[in-house]
């Protein structure tokens, strides 16, 4: 992990002073070799779900961690909207002059080296990876054990392509264990080569890093999204947004987990959206108002108004 922290280091330097040319070169062609390689992350993909299957992960999870022909596709199309980006370093913020004379600008700078904890969703790898690059950082990747194949597997696309492009191999490392105790050694900062970390995941995950790191965290919370129905809104238009976030992808955090109407449209919006969530075979939780509209919903808990399901409730 020492040796790890000193290569990024030393990567984070040259990649400061990369022309945007150049790391968009490097993602342009990390996303050829995903495509390349599909055969390959699928493989070592198939491998990782048989494991989590048989060690008894969460469905949603399951799901998280799941990759098909569609989802690589969609990891490579990533890596070239990364690349379309602007590039941010040398951005000017603002700028303004004091009363001496004195003219300030603030201007957009990489970071350094950026190290990102995450479980279960392989395509964070080239997100992650990604994102870093553009910005002129270098990342320290440590994915979930339940997904190590299939993040080496991607991970080796995006070394491809930022060799290819004359970049430092260890512009984007993944870290080679699942020992837990690599975390630890992020945590710490490797030696003060890390500059900042990133967790994503569950809970348990993001507060074990706010308690331990020794270095700044840009931390989140649970993802309990809410839609809101205006009283205004569009009856169809509310119905197939509701549906959308909701039902397209139960298991990521993205989904919605709330939906609170506007008591404005209650009487003409409420029961169609609730009997469109029940008929697509969403279990409803409610108040008294939306208990009234279908005997199929279940009154709601204070607990409820709190929770991330990632699942069809």
């Amino acid at each position: 992990m020492a040796e790890i922290g000193a290569k990024a280091r030393k990567a984070a330097t040259a990649l400061a002073q990369a022309s945007t040319k150049q790391k968009d070169a490097a993602l342009l062609a990390a996303a050829m070799c995903v495509r390349a390689n599909v055969d390959d992350i699928l493989a070592a993909n198939a491998d990782d779900v048989a494991g989590a299957v048989k060690n008894g992960l969460a469905p949603s999870m399951i799901d998280r961690l799941t990759l098909d022909t569609k989802r690589v596709e969609a990891i490579a199309k990533a890596l070239e909207e990364i690349a379309a980006l602007t590039d941010p370093v040398g951005s000017l913020i603002t700028e303004w002059d004091r009363p001496n004379g004195l003219h300030i600008e603030r201007v957009r700078v990489p970071l350094g080296v950026i190290g990102i904890i995450y479980e279960s969703r392989p395509n964070v790898t080239a997100d992650a990876g990604a994102l870093c690059l553009k910005a002129g950082n270098a990342a320290v990747l440590r994915g979930g054990s339940e997904a190590s194949r299939s993040n080496k597997a991607i991970h080796d696309s995006l070394v491809e392509g930022i060799l290819a492009s004359n970049l430092p191999e260890a512009s984007i490392q993944l870290v080679p264990t699942t020992d837990r105790g690599a975390v630890g050694e992020m945590l710490k900062g490797l030696s003060g080569n890390l500059d900042v970390i990133v967790p994503r995941g569950g809970k348990s995950l993001v507060a074990r890093v706010q308690e331990e790191a020794r270095v700044p965290v840009f931390a989140h919370l649970e993802g309990v999204c809410h839609v809101y129905v205006d009283g205004e809104a569009d009856l169809d238009m509310a119905r197939n947004i509701v549906l959308n976030a909701k039902l397209r992808r139960t298991g990521i955090c993205g989904a919605a987990e709330t939906l609170l109407v506007d008591e404005a449209c209650a009487a003409t919006h409420l029961q169609p959206l609730v009997a469109a969530l029940i008929a697509e075979g969403c279990e409803v939780r409610g108040d008294e108002a939306v208990q009234k509209t279908d005997p199929k919903v279940k009154p709601a808990t204070e607990e409820d108004w709190y929770t991330e399901y990632l699942d069809a409730i």
